[in-house]
């Protein structure tokens, strides 16, 4: 007797988007790419800094990385901060047994090398792979701990945007009337405030900072969401799930948080890599204007501001800017490859 055929396993509407996200071989390897690039940028100290991991000298471990040691810990004259950099504490770490683990990069974000061979802006070369700025910090190291700085202050600066989208779409979607006609008053009036210029006198008033450029952004970065969000509100509170669920005498915020919510999710997600892009790019501008982070930190826009004015260096414009194109174009392609997914019209092809 034939035993009757299996039935089509079900896919829930997530393991079906997804397979079509990884159809999609552009968006899936850009992906695959920019999480290995991420990983690297939050191990920078592992893969660029001037300190060495481990340190055998007389048969002692030292670790630099975790604790800082004088320099006569190694055979030096002074009691200062050791120089790994130093050729002379090389030799000494390098002599007999002593030997020491240096990260593939020796060079961290800030590191002034003051045994170069060549002045600075140097180029390209086999100590330093991507030349120096015209500090004499290495590029390398600059740009992998800059492009730290920028994807987890675009980051933070998505998840307050998206967040305070979603709480005001939601609000003027689901109530309308007064409600919805008072906030988009207030955003219309709130969104003709001069941005710019409100970054300029809070940067003379206040010292920069991250945190400080992070709030006056936030402040700004909601509106073009809670459109989004507002206008599927507005459609869903319409359908028949919805006056079930108030003919069932369900609460207006748990119809909001439990029916309309998940089902109005599309274009928040779709947002979340153009929004990055966005707020990368809004980081490196400001940063190049001298708006952005504190003086130190490394930053993409800084770098591209040494270009400008050293055109000669050629190396300092290109890899920034090669960089930056690199992130975009993956973000890009991420975000597109994200839509389709999610678009219910492309849905099985």
């Amino acid at each position: 007797m034939s035993e009757a055929p299996a039935s089509p396993v079900s896919l829930s509407p997530s393991r079906r988007a997804w397979l079509r996200f990884k159809r999609n071989r552009l968006g899936f390897w850009s992906l695959v790419i920019f999480v290995v690039l991420v990983a690297l940028s939050l191990g920078a100290e592992l893969v660029s800094n001037d300190r060495p991991l481990v340190v055998r000298y007389e048969g002692q471990l030292y670790f630099p990385m975790l604790k800082d040691y004088p320099e006569t810990t190694f055979g030096g004259d002074f009691l200062t901060e050791t120089d790994y950099l130093d050729p002379y504490i090389r030799k000494k770490l390098s002599e007999g047994s002593n030997w020491a683990l240096f990260t593939l990069n020796p060079y961290g974000p800030n590191t002034l090398n003051y045994f170069a061979k060549s002045p600075n802006p140097a180029g390209p070369t086999r100590d330093n792979w991507l030349g120096t700025d015209d500090r004499g910090r290495d590029m390398a190291a600059q740009l992998l701990y800059g492009f730290r700085v920028s994807v987890l202050f675009a980051l933070a600066l998505t998840v307050t945007g998206v967040f305070l989208g979603i709480v005001t779409g939601a609000i003027q979607g689901f109530f309308g009337g007064k409600t919805d006609l008072a906030f988009q008053r207030f955003i219309e009036i709130w969104g003709s405030m001069p941005e710019l210029y409100l970054l300029i006198i809070f940067s003379a008033v206040f010292a920069p900072s991250i945190s400080l450029l992070l709030i006056l952004l936030s402040l700004f970065g909601w509106m073009g969401l809670s459109d989004y969000v507002r206008a599927e509100f507005l459609r869903n509170r319409q359908l028949d799930y919805v006056k079930a669920a108030r003919a069932l005498g369900v609460g207006n915020w748990q119809i909001i948080w439990r029916h309309i919510l998940p089902n109005s999710l599309t274009p928040v997600v779709t947002f979340l890599p153009f929004r990055m892009s966005a707020a990368i790019l809004a980081l490196t501008s400001l940063d190049f204007l001298g708006l952005g982070v504190p003086p130190g930190t490394p930053s993409l826009g800084e770098l591209l501001s040494q270009g400008k004015n050293n055109i000669d260096a050629w190396w300092i414009s290109l890899s920034t800017f090669g960089v930056l194109v690199i992130t975009l174009l993956l973000l890009t392609f991420m975000g597109d490859a994200l839509r389709d997914a999610l678009d219910p019209r492309k849905a099985d092809r």
